[in-house]
């Protein structure tokens, strides 16, 4: 019983630091889907809201003030940022990224790992949407 409560203790350990030492392809995250709709999808969500003067500009503040959060590639300037966002206990990462289409934002954000995110990513883009509409 004691080896197998040290092998469970063990795996988690392991899986604990793959996923928090994984490397990141910026190339494989800093990307949009052709069509961007608003609809929660499986392992993340979609949004798209009018943003007018400045709205990315904005958009990336409110983000970047999100705990656990740091620009993985791209930048306002583009026109294109992508974020990578780590849950609090074991910093499974979430990949949200925020491109100004015209006078609208469109945000995609989606999980790493598993298939589901368990509506986590589309609350967090809801979230940011929220602290937008209320700024502006």
């Amino acid at each position: 019983m004691k080896w197998l409560v040290l092998g469970m203790v063990g795996l988690v350990v392991a899986v604990a630091v793959y996923v928090r030492l994984a490397p990141t392809d910026p190339a494989q995250w800093h990307e949009m889907p052709g069509a961007v709709t608003n609809r929660d999808l499986t392992g993340g969500a979609m949004r798209v809201v009018g943003a007018g003067e400045g709205g990315l500009a904005w958009m990336d503040e409110i983000i970047r003030a999100t705990p656990r959060t740091e620009v993985l590639a791209g930048s306002v300037e583009s026109g294109m940022v992508t974020y990578v966002t780590r849950s609090r206990v074991f910093g499974f990462p979430d990949y949200t990224t925020l491109r100004a289409s015209g006078p609208q934002l469109e945000l995609y954000g989606r999980s790493r790992f598993g298939r589901s995110d368990f509506g986590v990513n589309a609350a967090r883009l809801d979230r940011w949407l929220k602290a937008f509409a209320e700024r502006g």
